[in-house]
């Protein structure tokens, strides 16, 4: 009897061994695979900030271009001097009284600037010197 409780006990052994073993096998496959994932992972997360970073390199461009060619124009207008014709019938913009509705004075305004061969710089300093008063 006490040799059939030995024959089980090592037949016990022997199992709990070839379960150890089975166990660690799936372990190193689990570690295998995770490792195998991350691998993966990290490879598509440095394409796509790859791909980020030259996006933001092209919008970096773009802006700078934008930037440039306002300054550009910035510059022009800047640069340009204020020539106003020296034409005695120079024809005035009536200030907003109120009463005009602004689609009226606005059309009025723009054929007067039109006529005056107003520049930007003068419509806007005549249009801020035709809303002062009551309409302000």
């Amino acid at each position: 009897m006490k040799e059939g409780m030995k024959e089980g006990q090592e037949k016990m052994k022997d199992q709990i061994q070839g379960v150890k073993g089975k166990i660690e096998e799936v372990k190193n496959e689990v570690q295998r695979k995770t490792e195998e994932v991350e691998g993966k992972v990290k490879r598509y997360i440095d394409e796509v900030e790859d791909k980020v970073q030259g996006k933001i390199e092209e919008v970096e461009e773009k802006v700078q271009v934008k930037i440039g060619d306002l300054e550009k124009r910035l510059s022009e207008h800047e640069d340009r001097p204020i020539n106003l014709p020296a034409n005695p019938e120079l024809t005035y913009s009536r200030p907003l009284d109120g009463q005009t509705s602004w689609t009226v004075f606005k059309t009025q305004f723009e054929v007067v600037s039109s006529a005056n061969g107003w520049n930007n710089r003068v419509k806007a300093s005549q249009l801020v010197a035709s809303l002062l008063g009551t309409a302000v």
